[in-house]
């Protein structure tokens, strides 16, 4: 698919609104994670899903840059994993929203997208990622006998947390898409 000029200024904003919470990173993941969420959400609403994919792929690039995650580094196997996750809340904000024809359709598809995402990070991340690549992250750590608890952490971060994080820029994006959806129609004519 050709992205037009256009498209790719308004995923480039996107973008630069999505590194710019990053910094946030480190003080909360509660600021960021939802934020993150919101712009690959609006990505796909206003731009397209190409524009929300590509969006869901360099998020968790730009994120590691910031924060320097150890597990991330210990287990490079993580960056696909969370790039797919993503990439599952920007497909099924679009399939609901292009695909189904029902009231509420938006709304449960961002619902619905935000869970198969965390099940997703979920099963991937925490079931089977972690259990057999583990064991690296203590390299990486400056206090390796932490490896228990940084990886009990990491089992709620790339789960529950991903679920509620999720869920909240789901809601973000819902309200901002209300007035922009009429924005960007009124700009149309």
């Amino acid at each position: 698919m050709k992205l037009s000029t256009k498209q790719l200024v308004q995923t480039a904003l996107l973008l630069a609104i999505c590194i710019a919470s990053q910094y946030f990173k480190n003080v909360s993941v509660y600021i960021t994670g939802p934020i993150v969420n919101t712009t690959i959400i609006i990505a796909v609403l206003a731009v397209g899903l190409w524009s929300g994919l590509l969006i869901s792929i360099i998020a968790p690039i730009t994120a590691f840059f910031f924060t320097g995650s150890p597990i991330m580094a210990a287990i490079p196997l993580m960056f696909p994993a969370v790039m797919a996750g993503n990439a599952v809340l920007a497909v099924c904000t679009w399939y609901f929203q292009n695909k189904l024809n029902f009231k509420w359709k938006l709304p449960v598809g961002l619902a619905v997208g935000s869970v198969l995402k965390a099940a997703f990070m979920g099963i991937v991340i925490v079931l089977i990622i972690l259990p057999i690549f583990g064991g690296n992250i203590a390299s990486h750590l400056p206090k390796p006998e932490a490896l228990p608890k940084v990886l009990a952490t990491a089992k709620v971060t790339f789960s529950i947390t991903q679920l509620i994080t999720s869920l909240i820029g789901s809601v973000l994006a819902y309200l901002i898409w209300i007035p922009l959806k009429k924005y960007l129609k009124n700009g149309e004519n």
